[in-house]
């Protein structure tokens, strides 16, 4: 994930997270107290591969064909979005990946809001809970204000008996009432539950989604309405759900297109009307299925 910001700066010399910071603020990517100490209490170095610099302002391949963006872009993502994440307001980081952003958002909402990641695969999901607990914002996911979700399809978490693998993350499924069309959330169950992933379920009902997945960007209706989305992903076009899921006065950033890309500002107006506006040209990958993730050279 790469903005055009990085041609101005490397950061190469950089070698400690206060210094990154530090050199962000200089070059006036972080404008805000509240974002340089964020930034600052979520040490970088925790969420990027053992073996990789984890303070050079450039985006980082963390496996399975994702990266974890570049500094400056979490910066200017932070800073678009810090009046939506003040003490109490709820945010989603669709496509949480390592973890960091969505560790961000949870210190800046603090214990009385709710910060929500998900993450479409489950082997990121389950390392990023790792990244979390050892960064300053592991108390927020023990006590529950910082989640982390992993959307998959069941027939192929069962065909890859990851039910184990997977244990700390909780899966959210979408149900539909035989008697009703409309979709609802109806239940969220515990991996270590899982070993019949239909027990305890109300026989009543069909289940036509199992399993939350990312690439059909539904967002996660437990939080929502969010004052704050953010998209790690760029898609081709603003998906609906996460604009409904959007609260009134809420803002979205994500950025949209596909060869050339522009991170947009998606704003709810507290009359529902939407106001959408380019903060920068930037380059990500695409938001897409977890089998064609995967099988992208």
């Amino acid at each position: 994930m790469e903005s055009i910001l990085m041609r101005f700066f490397s950061g190469s010399g950089i070698n400690k997270n206060k210094a990154m910071v530090e050199h962000l603020q200089r070059y006036g990517v972080i404008n805000s107290k509240r974002v340089a100490q964020v930034m600052e209490s979520v040490d970088r170095a925790l969420f990027v591969p053992h073996g990789s610099p984890p303070y050079v302002d450039s985006p980082m391949p963390i496996g399975y064909n994702a990266t974890i963006s570049a500094p400056h872009m979490h910066a200017t993502c932070l800073e678009l979005l810090q009046e939506n994440l003040q003490p109490g307001m709820h945010a989603l980081d669709v496509g949480s990946g390592t973890g960091y952003l969505t560790a961000c958002f949870a210190l800046m909402v603090g214990p009385q809001g709710c910060a929500i990641g998900i993450e479409h695969i489950p082997e990121l999901a389950a390392s990023s809970i790792k990244n979390v607990e050892k960064s300053a914002a592991a108390s927020l996911l023990k006590e529950g204000s910082l989640k982390l979700h992993v959307g998959v399809r069941l027939g192929w978490l069962l065909s890859k008996s990851l039910l184990g693998a997977c244990a700390p993350i909780t899966i959210g499924i979408l149900m539909e009432k035989r008697n009703d069309s409309t979709l609802s959330y109806d239940h969220q169950l515990p991996i270590t539950k899982m070993n019949d992933p239909l027990s305890g379920m109300d026989n009543k009902l069909a289940v036509t989604y199992l399993l939350l997945r990312l690439y059909l960007r539904l967002g996660w209706p437990e939080c929502a309405p969010y004052d704050a989305i953010h998209v790690g992903a760029a898609a081709p076009e603003i998906p609906q759900p996460l604009i409904d899921q959007l609260k009134p006065g809420g803002r979205m950033v994500i950025p949209v297109g596909n060869i050339f890309q522009d991170l947009k500002v998606v704003d709810k107006n507290l009359d529902g009307s939407i106001s959408i506006r380019s903060e920068t040209s930037v380059r990500y990958v695409p938001l897409t299925s977890r089998d064609a993730q995967l099988h992208n050279s």
